[in-house]
């Protein structure tokens, strides 16, 4: 057995800059410097994140107001960019400018992957708006249950350029790969064996500049499939990625349905998932995957949320397009734990419950996991990015007990909860502990039988390092919690 990287000869002597020295521009970094012969520079307004790459070419305190200015008469062929550079930023439009290629990490990682005696591990590619976490884990875990050794990469764990150039005995046999539109926007090469993007709702509409913009990234995830373009029965926006993807002959269109599967589709009968896409005789036959017993294990408060139903309709579709075993596909599903920070139960204090759901970072997760609870005190709010919640109100507020609003960007929140009916508190924005106070204000409000949710259909950075960072402080208040309640 020889692995090797077929790809790496390509990038002799090329003169390569990684703009961003976060994670995946790190990643980048090594990968390059250990595979290839690429001249190398690496460029961040940062000081302290450039003092690892000192010896590289053209890294010496470059002014951070003229950043780009330096990267460009640096001369480089090609630029790695970090998904912190927004598509309609100054960057994006300099180098394109200058006419210098702009790549993703994950477009890297295509041309950076490890072939065993010619092979490649296949790619399965997630994609949406909400449950892309959810669903990667799930594949991997039934990648392993499969024996495939399967690793999720991507948007969530390794880096990808550092899992697919991996040349030891041991490497991934099969990639599950989340991909957020950022990463997207600058990744043109990458051949999925499968792919699908589970639902598309407006996100991240500042970074990318418009809805269209947007929606051509998430798009990009069907481009050149080999074997299966996945997609939601019923969402007329993603179906439309479909017809229009550019794919391998030979590809075919999956729907994943909530019904019973027409042929060349996945569904349910009853509370049984059945294969009608990649079965023999699909025709006139239909193989069992999994029953929703398998899955029941993830249901907050015995209610399974109808999103963690299709994120597992979505894993089976991805790892059957490559073969794999119904009894692997109901194994991975019934070992999967979940996740951190995503409908994770952290505490019960005087009968109440209180759920982290850090990672419904938009108004499509909080709308799905709020629905799934009935007398739910509900702890929204952060970076609202443009977002307006109206509509997501007026989808919860009979499933709502209270709402407490964290965060500095509250206006929004204001304008929706405006006559909603229910107790509404706002934490102070200039708060040194917000999290501390939401959690108590919520305690107040909660009675016993009720869950208290974190689901803030926001970004964190405001208040928070990070979604985990915020779901953390959660989780540790809500442990600490003592006293009793108001009456409400």
């Amino acid at each position: 057995m020889t692995r090797t990287i077929p790809g790496a000869a390509a990038f002799d002597g090329r003169r390569v800059g990684v703009l961003g020295l976060g994670m995946s521009g790190r990643a980048s970094l090594e990968a390059l410097r250990q595979h290839t012969g690429a001249v190398l520079s690496a460029w961040d307004a940062k000081p302290e994140a450039r003092s690892a790459y000192s010896e590289l070419e053209g890294i010496a305190d470059p002014d951070p107001t003229c950043l780009m200015d330096a990267l460009l008469g640096w001369n480089p062929d090609l630029v790695i960019i970090a998904p912190a550079f927004r598509q309609t930023g100054p960057e994006w439009a300099a180098l394109r400018s200058a006419g210098i290629e702009v790549w993703s990490e994950i477009e890297l990682a295509w041309h950076m992957r490890a072939a065993n005696d010619g092979a490649f591990a296949p790619w399965l590619c997630i994609t949406g708006t909400n449950g892309k976490t959810t669903t990667v884990t799930m594949t991997e875990s039934i990648l392993k249950a499969a024996g495939l050794r399967g690793r999720a990469i991507g948007n969530v764990g390794t880096p990808a350029v550092t899992a697919v150039s991996d040349l030891s005995d041991d490497a991934p046999a099969a990639f599950a790969l989340e991909l957020s539109s950022f990463q997207l926007a600058a990744t043109y090469s990458m051949e999925p064996t499968a792919s699908i993007c589970l639902n598309f709702a407006d996100d991240h509409l500042e970074w990318h500049g418009s809805r269209e913009e947007y929606r051509k990234a998430k798009a990009r995830i069907y481009h050149h499939a080999h074997v299966a373009c996945l997609y939601p029965v019923g969402d007329a926006n993603v179906q439309s990625m479909v017809d229009d993807a550019d794919v391998v002959h030979g590809a075919r269109a999956i729907g994943l349905s909530m019904g019973v599967p027409s042929v060349g589709q996945i569904g349910f009968v009853h509370d049984a998932v059945a294969d009608r896409a990649f079965t023999a005789n699909r025709h006139v036959h239909a193989e069992v995957l999994f029953d929703l017993a398998d899955i029941e294990h993830l249901a907050p408060e015995g209610n399974l949320p109808v999103h963690i139903a299709k994120d597992a309709l979505a894993a089976a579709g991805l790892t059957r397009a490559i073969g794999v075993d119904p009894a692997a596909v109901r194994e991975g599903l019934r070992s999967f734990s979940g996740g951190h920070h995503r409908i994770e139960t952290v505490a019960v204090v005087d009968g109440v419950r209180y759920i982290d759901d850090s990672k419904a970072t938009n108004a499509h997760a909080a709308e799905a996991s709020v629905r799934a609870i009935d007398g739910a005190v509900w702890i929204v709010g952060g970076l609202a990015k443009g977002a307006r919640f109206v509509d997501l109100v007026a989808k919860v507020k009979d499933h709502l007990r209270a709402v407490v609003v964290i965060g500095t960007d509250q206006e929004p929140w204001r304008e929706a909860l405006d006559g909603v009916g229910v107790p509404v508190h706002y934490v102070d924005t200039d708060a040194q502990a917000p999290m501390n106070d939401a959690v108590a204000a919520a305690y107040a409000f909660a009675r016993s039988g009720d869950t208290v949710i974190l689901a803030p259909a926001c970004a964190s950075m405001d208040q928070f390092v990070s979604y985990a960072d915020r779901g953390d402080k959660f989780a540790a208040a809500a442990n600490e919690l003592g006293g009793g309640h108001a009456d409400s």
